[in-house]
């Protein structure tokens, strides 16, 4: 029985000697088989196995950390100094940020020589108005923080004091950049406007909806603006619709912008559905007739340059594209007014606009033609105005 067993019990021994020298354990089938076969097949099994594992491990990890970085021009957003086209980069892999969503660090370059570039999140906002370069977002440093508290805490001081300050302060726009504003913007700031005849937000949406109907249906892709946004309250709704392809809330102040998306992060059906993009209205980031519809709620009263404003708006507005806007007569301010006294008008906190055809005159200024054109007065002191282009 001994000597029966022992040709087999030597083969065991080389087979294992050769497996060990190797760094391969070979299985019981294998040691069955001729040992130069055996050893040749065991290794290429065992490398090839090791190969598939690294290779699914790294799609794993590619799958986690994200691929190359990918590049494309933007349909829509441009360059606010030049017009040219945006060539956007995601130039990062996905973050997850603390509410577990997932991010991505977008950069925007000029289409052309100049080297223009800005920076954004799609998590927070784009900003386009302050151009950047690679190791500076123009956003987050001390020194621009610092100056955006000093600018917030410039709206409380009396008018007479403000400029003393600095010749830069403008309160009509920096009022809405101090973080207690936009905090307080949806907590009974916005309800407050009932007073001058505003519906309220819901009754105004479907006002938006319905005017805007006609300027997407059948369109295919549409992008409507939500412009100077605030908190998002309108932007949000917009979206909700399912109405348009792309929704765009811009607005010049980060705050708004950060609590904006801080709402939207609150309801999972909006997370990837709306892009915030910090701008000037008098100096839209958008390609000439690339919107089909633009709204801007209770804000014309806060723009320094409207005229300006309204021009870009035309421009960035497809023919046969509305604008849907709300804002206030004079009559509402009446006390803010008196109160601020023979201050110069970079100084003053609002607009105040006088009647409804001054209002309508300025549209028709920006190129929009009188009959398309419709000017409202609701109550007291609310405007709104429709227009198509």
């Amino acid at each position: 029985m001994i000597l029966k067993l022992y040709p087999t019990a030597l083969l065991l021994l080389q087979v294992s000697v050769s497996a060990f020298q190797s760094g391969v354990t070979p299985s019981r089938s294998r040691l069955l088989r001729p040992l130069h076969s055996t050893t040749q097949e065991s290794v290429s099994s065992e490398t090839s196995l090791r190969d598939e594992q690294r290779r699914k491990a790294k799609q794993s990890l590619l799958g986690l950390i994200g691929t190359a970085s990918t590049s494309y021009i933007d349909p829509v957003l441009a360059c606010p100094e030049t017009g040219d086209a945006l060539k956007v980069t995601v130039s990062s892999s996905p973050i997850i940020d603390s509410s577990r969503i997932e991010a991505t660090k977008l950069k925007f370059v000029a289409d052309n020589d100049s080297g223009v570039s800005y920076k954004g999140r799609s998590d927070s906002y784009y900003d386009l108005l302050v151009s950047s370069d690679d190791d500076d977002d123009g956003s987050n440093t001390p020194a621009s923080s610092r100056d955006r508290i000093v600018n917030s805490l410039r709206a409380f001081l009396p008018p007479p004091l403000r400029a003393a300050f600095s010749e830069d302060y403008i309160p009509m726009r920096d009022l809405f950049t101090s973080p207690a504003v936009s905090f307080a913007y949806e907590r009974g700031w916005r309800q407050q406007f009932a007073v001058a005849g505003f519906p309220g937000v819901d009754e105004e949406f479907e006002l938006v909806r319905e005017y805007f109907t006609p300027a997407v249906v059948g369109k295919g892709s549409t992008v409507v603006v939500d412009m100077s946004c605030a908190t998002g309250l309108m932007t949000r709704r917009l979206a909700r619709s399912n109405d348009y392809t792309r929704v765009l809330g811009c607005d010049y102040s980060p705050s708004m912008l950060t609590e904006a998306r801080r709402r939207i992060k609150m309801d999972p059906a909006l997370r990837k559905n709306i892009e915030l993009v910090r701008c000037d209205v008098a100096q839209i980031p958008m390609k000439t007739k690339s919107v089909d519809a633009l709204h801007a709620g209770a804000a014309m009263h806060c723009w320094p340059d409207v005229d300006s404003g309204l021009s870009e708006i035309y421009r960035v507005l497809k023919t046969g594209g509305r604008y849907f806007g709300s804002t206030f007569l004079s009559s509402y301010f009446s006390i803010l007014q008196n109160t601020e006294g023979n201050v110069s008008v970079p100084q003053q906190a609002f607009n105040y606009f006088t009647s409804a055809d001054e209002i309508k005159n300025m549209f028709i200024r920006a190129g929009f033609e009188e009959k398309n054109v419709d000017v409202e007065v609701l109550g007291k002191a609310c405007i709104i105005v429709r227009c198509e282009k």
